[in-house]
């Protein structure tokens, strides 16, 4: 039963320009924690830390001090699945606001590179999300359009994209009564990079019905009709993209580009003409050096890019003339994602998980410029695609506005650059406590493992089991299932939206254990986890650190009966001060619980399904699911398929083909599960 007080506090959430929906009102440390960082920026202070324990709500504590400060919003996560689970809980948060997500577009990403010790080229190949891109799109329009805005995004964000200026110049002005004749409007689409396409009406494309023009944005879910007549725009709807009805009458538009990396007319040729000169002069360059070949590499290889510049204002590998295109000085930084906050002059910073994001950030700009000036030498690329780059870490500095680092273990940059502005948040709304730890012999770890994870499952509670090594994390998720366990494995190899879709699996109930090697990079999030261990938790190293270790902890915090295992041979250092660490919070909080009668309670977290994640299935993954479904009911048949699919999967990674190898794997693992689910007597008399 929802009371007044609880309808004048969403009341108070709806005067300002964030409309902060929640049925919770601050409690345990947020409402001193919400109070200090939004008088710490209202006062001017550029940095502070927000050091919250796992399960304190630093979520939501940043959505308060949002909605007390009515100012756009970055967000920034040291990954996409962190990144994602961000976005979901901000959309719940601001509904009625622009929540966007913005991340790499790659699904798959091998860099252009050359290896001179074995004359090895190796072409740039990546597997573009269109889905996410237009995602990217979105966030950029919003940002152009509305101040409301909060972009969730990943470190990606520091990497260059197109001009914001070029790119808001650009956008067109659409309003019932004013000028524009149907061929002007087409040739300003085709320019923005909307393709015209009569037959498949998809985002990114348009086409011509009589005096109609239907635009659909990539970055919108429904499509623009727009109604001409002479000169004159006589209509403009929103219209369904597969029915076609209209949705809504719109008297004014402002329609964007639909890529970020677009040139002005103006632009362009001044570009191209300064293309053919830092080409000439690096043909000149390695004829007097004698190195011919790379001479002719360099010549045919931007005579190409300028043709297709030219012709359509596009070629691949467009990026590495961002310099040019947008008439920057030769080494000065790229656009980036923060030049689209710019307009706004008092926009906010969040890095969350700041203790793994900043390192990411620092270290971005070095491998990238080493990779690229072997291609540059060996005349492959220009010298200015070393401006097509991440920024380095002064001019990310530079670039910050007030900021908050946000983390449960901050690192060294963050707790000496916020000063005395470190914002603790200890006490947990729930009133759970920090999981208690259990230091174990790491021999017969995996025999002990198995049956703790029994118990929790009868509980119908979740374990996390931490490998060192991906091929580890794999080898014990095949070995839980023989021993009839519903496991999964999860690491780097499995692309970002398929990690999404293996946690929400995980989150449901549809397996119990999720093995992995780094899950801290996943933002698991899951009240449900009754378990987390960390085997070989002795090797000292990134993964084993103190501040992993608390870290890794922290994943069983938001369960009424959460424990931590560690199994190892020895009492390390990190490990010694992680287990000092969480006692001195452990005492904290039960003192806190004592003096208010609090009585710990499991988080309850409601499962939220965006439709930004929806994503079509692809013809590979169809034909697996509908083997798998033509198989299931013929138990007779699985040992049979078990051994022929486990005899392909060798068989393709003999010959290389190790994606097809992955997918078969993949195949088998569900098989196997099958197997196990079957009833031993219906087996034995088949």
């Amino acid at each position: 039963m929802r009371t007044a007080e609880h309808f004048f506090y969403l009341y108070n959430y709806v005067m300002g320009i964030f409309k902060l929906h929640s049925p919770f009102r601050p409690s345990g440390d947020q409402p001193k924690a919400i109070e200090r960082l939004a008088d710490n920026i209202k006062n001017g202070v550029a940095r502070q830390t927000l050091l919250g324990v796992t399960g304190s709500g630093k979520t939501f504590t940043m959505a308060n001090v949002i909605e007390r400060l009515e100012r756009p919003v970055l967000i920034m996560s040291p990954n996409k699945v962190l990144a994602a689970q961000l976005y979901s809980e901000f959309k719940q948060f601001f509904p009625e606001n622009a929540v966007e997500y913005f991340i790499s577009y790659y699904d798959y990403y091998q860099p252009e590179a050359y290896i001179p010790q074995t004359d090895l080229y190796i072409e740039k190949d990546a597997a573009i999300n269109d889905h996410i891109e237009k995602l990217r799109l979105k966030a950029t329009n919003s940002l152009l359009s509305r101040k409301d805005t909060i972009v969730v995004a990943s470190v990606s964000s520091i990497y260059n994209i197109g001009s914001p200026e070029s790119f808001q110049k650009l956008r067109i002005h659409l309003k019932i009564g004013e000028n524009l004749t149907r061929t002007d409007f087409t040739k300003h689409l085709i320019k923005i990079q909307y393709e015209r396409n009569e037959t498949e009406f998809i985002q990114g494309n348009f086409r011509i019905r009589g005096p109609f023009v239907d635009v659909f944005p990539p970055y919108s879910q429904n499509a623009l009709r727009v109604k001409i007549e002479g000169p004159i725009i006589k209509s403009i709807q929103e219209i369904h993209p597969i029915t076609g009805d209209a949705v809504n009458e719109i008297e004014e538009v402002w329609l964007s580009p639909a890529k970020q990396f677009v040139s002005e007319d103006e632009k362009m040729e001044e570009a191209l003409n300064s293309i053919r000169l830092e080409c000439a002069e690096r043909v000149k360059f390695f004829e007097q050096s004698n190195k011919l070949v790379q001479a002719q590499r360099i010549k045919q290889r931007t005579a190409y890019d300028l043709e297709m510049l030219e012709q359509t204002g596009f070629c691949p590998g467009i990026e590495n003339y961002s310099r040019q295109l947008e008439l920057r000085a030769p080494g000065s930084r790229p656009n980036c994602l923060f030049d689209y906050f710019k307009r706004y002059d008092d926009f906010i910073v969040f890095i969350d998980e700041s203790h793994v994001a900043v390192p990411q950030i620092r270290g971005m700009y070095n491998g990238d410029r080493a990779r690229k000036q072997m291609l540059i030498d060996f005349g492959f690329r220009l010298p200015s695609a070393l401006d097509n780059r991440p920024l380095r870490f002064d001019e990310f500095e530079s670039l910050l506005p007030s900021t908050v680092f946000v983390s449960a273990t901050p690192g060294p940059y963050e707790l000496s650059i916020s000063g005395n502005n470190i914002v603790e948040q200890i006490i947990r709304p729930t009133g759970l406590v920090d999981p208690p730890v259990k230091l174990l012999p790491a021999e017969g770890q995996i025999h002990d493992l198995l049956l703790r994870i029994e118990d929790k499952t009868r509980k119908k509670q979740r374990t996390l089991v931490l490998a060192l090594t991906k091929k580890t994390a794999e080898d014990l998720s095949v070995y839980l299932l023989e021993k009839g366990v519903k496991a999964r494995y999860l690491h780097s190899d499995i692309d970002s939206l398929e990690r999404i879709e293996i946690l929400k699996d995980f989150s449901r109930g549809a397996f119990d254990v999720l093995v992995g090697i780094n899950l801290l990079r996943e933002g698991i999030d899951i009240p449900q986890v009754g378990l987390v261990a960390i085997l070989e938790a002795d090797n000292e190293g990134f993964l084993r650190n103190q501040t992993t270790l608390i870290q890794i902890a922290g994943r069983a915090a938001r369960n009424v009966d959460g424990e931590v295992l560690l199994y190892a041979q020895r009492e390390t250092p990190s490990i010694k001060y992680a287990l000092a660490e969480m006692d001195r919070r452990r005492a904290l909080q039960q003192a806190y619980n004592k003096e208010h009668n609090i009585q710990p309670k499991t988080i309850q977290k409601a499962e939220v399904e965006l439709k930004e994640f929806e994503q079509e299935s692809q013809s590979g993954a169809l034909s697996m699911i509908h083997t798998l479904s033509e198989v299931r009911p013929q138990a007779k048949n699985l040992p049979a398929l078990i051994k022929e699919t486990e005899r392909q999967m060798l068989e393709a990674a003999d010959n290389l083909n190790f994606e097809l190898a992955a997918q078969l794997r993949d195949t088998l693992f569900e098989l196997k599960d099958m197997a196990v689910k079957t009833p031993k007597k219906l087996r034995q008399k088949r």
